[in-house]
């Protein structure tokens, strides 16, 4: 038992390299909010988390005047009762969005530090299914300025070339028939044997749209349609699950275990892609993860693949990992110092305590926002 000494708190925004679309909107940055949380005996724990693509400064500013001086000298092992006094601090702030992530990121630095305490790897403090590896489908398909059907297919053809027997692709920026083309492209790719999964990232608003484009795709049989409305839409993402073979998705920035109560009640969908890095952290990952067993519905984590493979290899109606094999996208992975290693379509656990990596604090300061520097809660 130990308890929290210092956290310390920064903002980093990290340009693309190339600028990247998605279905209804184009991407030139990443913001990512990062927090470092120390107890009594030296142990630190890192946390954090995609804050948007403009004004990440709003979840520093979350940790650092909102929740952080809740938990300086407060008992690490209490987890979930600091979950619930971060919450309650916040409630008038919002109880998703930025806030929501801040309170994500400190949670899971929090679970980070007691593992590494503990001496041991995330998932086996958590208590493994898996003691080595977790499958992984890789993640890619984005629309880049002159990226054709036959592009693409080969984009998926070479994940498949590395081992990966399921993978994923971008769809709702173009025509129905363009879609289906670039679909087409890919399933002539890859076999019928590979996994195909699309992702809508919330491009259609009504109905009948959405089925314009589900028709045409449900003869190429992919796994799941993720993200089809808005993820307020939670009825439509009902109704197009009850009138299409394709399996519904959702739930990646959805906060909080009430509001996936909802989704999973509503039979909205029946994959769930819950990030802890958005979601209030690991101590509320766990308590969806777990209602959503008792609907026999999987859990598919939505990126942050060094975050999520402990995750997986922990509960036991969790499947995939979503894996980024470069850092075009989620280029979050230039900030620490040690890569998941992949073979045969499966991520190789970390083995060293905790979630097995730190910050790379050079890359760190060379992305910094605002005064610069990490700001120090004591």
């Amino acid at each position: 038992m130990s308890k929290i000494q210092s956290i310390e708190v920064a903002h980093v925004s990290i340009p693309l390299d190339q600028v990247t679309s998605f279905s209804t909107r184009t991407v030139h940055e990443r913001h990512y909010c990062l927090v470092k949380v120390s107890n009594v005996d030296g142990v630190q724990g890192i946390g954090f988390c995609y804050v948007g693509s403009a004004a990440g400064a709003i979840t520093k500013v979350a940790v650092e005047q909102l929740l952080a001086p809740k938990l300086i000298g407060q008992e690490s092992h209490r987890s979930a009762g600091l979950w619930e006094e971060m919450y309650a601090e916040s409630l008038l702030q919002g109880r998703a969005g930025s806030v929501m992530r801040a309170i994500s990121i400190l949670d899971n630095a929090i679970w980070d530090m007691n593992a590494r305490a503990a001496q041991l790897p995330l998932h086996h403090y958590l208590g493994a299914v898996v003691h080595d590896r977790v499958p992984a489908y890789a993640s890619g398909g984005y629309y880049l300025d002159g990226k054709t059907p036959s592009h693409l297919a080969k984009e998926m053809l070479s994940y498949v070339a590395k081992g990966f027997k399921a993978v994923k692709m971008k769809t709702g920026r173009l025509s129905p028939r363009e879609e289906e083309e670039r679909l087409r492209a890919v399933r002539d790719a890859v076999g019928d044997d590979i996994i195909v999964t699309l992702d809508a990232n919330n491009a259609w608003h009504d109905l009948p749209t959405a089925m314009e484009y589900i028709k045409r795709f449900e003869q190429y049989n992919p796994y799941w349609i993720e993200e089809p409305f808005s993820p307020d839409a939670i009825d439509l993402h009902a109704r197009l699950a009850s009138r299409t073979s394709i399996t519904v998705a959702t739930g990646e920035i959805e906060a909080g275990r009430w509001r996936h109560r909802e989704l999973l009640e509503s039979e909205a969908c029946e994959i769930l892609q819950t990030d802890a890095a958005v979601c209030g952290g690991i101590t509320e990952w766990r308590k969806i993860a777990s209602y959503a067993a008792t609907k026999g519905v999987t859990v598919c984590p939505h990126w942050f693949h060094d975050l999520h493979a402990p995750l997986v290899a922990a509960t036991p109606n969790a499947r995939f990992v979503e894996y980024f094999t470069d850092d075009q996208v989620l280029n979050f992975r230039r900030l620490i110092n040690k890569q998941l290693g992949f073979e045969n379509g499966d991520l190789i656990l970390h083995q060293t305590p905790g979630l097995g990596f730190e910050f790379n604090e050079t890359a760190v300061l060379q992305y910094l926002q605002g005064d610069r520097q990490w700001t120090k809660i004591i």
